[in-house]
């Protein structure tokens, strides 16, 4: 018998097999596929981190705008009530008036209106 021998294990050839270099460039592919898989995933992350950003900085100007429209609306609904008030206040006094007349509506009897 020979030392260091074992009767049940195979002997293996100084170079690998062609099974073995199979595994290994599978092994090798797979690695290659994950590293592959795991950018383009960190890829999409980013890209839907910009896109949220993207958003949200476009909800706070609308907001913005919002906020300054309203305050316009607002403004406009107290020039509105005040020329009312002038109007109401002017109308019995004017010489101009044309009984059934629109508050809104412009004195069509005024020379002003007339060709």
């Amino acid at each position: 018998m020979q030392p260091d021998s074992d009767s049940n294990e195979p002997e293996y050839s100084s170079s690998p097999s062609s099974s073995n270099r199979q595994d290994s460039s599978d092994d090798m592919k797979k690695v290659q596929r994950r590293e592959k898989n795991r950018i383009a995933a960190q890829k999409s992350r980013q890209r839907q981190t910009q896109k949220a950003d993207a958003l949200h900085i476009e909800s706070e100007g609308l907001e913005r705008l919002n906020s300054a429209l309203r305050r316009e609306i607002r403004a406009l609904r107290e020039e509105l009530k005040y020329l009312t008030g002038v109007l109401s206040t002017h109308q019995p006094v004017c010489v101009l008036s044309v009984p059934k007349q629109s508050a809104f509506q412009p004195h069509v009897a005024s020379p002003r209106f007339q060709r």
